[in-house]
């Protein structure tokens, strides 16, 4: 439920607002609010638990494409890691196959520090290097994902602010498979 510094229910109403402007709308959010879920940077959860409800959400959803981190959850935070970790168990297991029939499944690749803040100009490196899908936002959808990170003012720490000046992630991502 984003309850890190007793924000939850101030991020849920972020969350609700960038979804807003991406246009996804309420009915489509689902915010979980699990005691065993914590939301804290350096908590791994319990891969089977966090398997099990993504299984049950993405079945009752009709999903069919899912996007997560990859092993390295991007910025090392722990929650990150733990929907990779959880996800990766579950294609591994014969539940996935029978739940998840035509259900793809992308990673976003985590890359260094180096190339986190070239933001374009990494453009380069994410053509010449081993990937499954490549997305590159024109400059009117980068617009739109920074109006939508701008809405979550309770996490715009100095650091995500330079994110959203210069992050690669602002304008290009690159994807594998799982």
């Amino acid at each position: 439920a984003g309850n890190y510094y007793n924000q939850g229910e101030i991020r849920k109403k972020e969350l609700e607002q960038s979804c807003f402007l991406l246009g996804i709308p309420a009915s489509a959010v689902t915010v979980l609010d699990h005691r065993d879920l914590p939301d804290d940077p350096a908590v791994a959860w319990d891969m089977q638990l966090l398997a099990t409800l993504v299984l049950k959400h993405i079945e009752a959803n009709n999903i069919n494409l899912v996007i997560t981190f990859d092993a390295g959850g991007v910025s090392g935070h722990a929650n990150h890691i733990s929907l990779y970790t959880a996800l990766r168990y579950s294609a591994l297991h014969a539940s996935w196959n029978a739940s998840l029939w035509g259900c793809l499944v992308l990673v976003l690749e985590s890359v260094n520090l180096f190339r986190k803040y070239l933001s374009i100009l990494d453009l380069l490196f994410s053509c010449l290097l081993p990937r499954d899908a490549l997305f590159i936002l024109t400059e009117e959808e980068t617009e739109q994902a920074r109006r939508a990170m701008q809405c979550h003012h309770s996490q715009l720490l100095w650091f995500r602010r330079l994110y959203l000046l210069l992050s690669r992630y602002m304008v290009i991502n690159s994807l594998h498979l799982l």
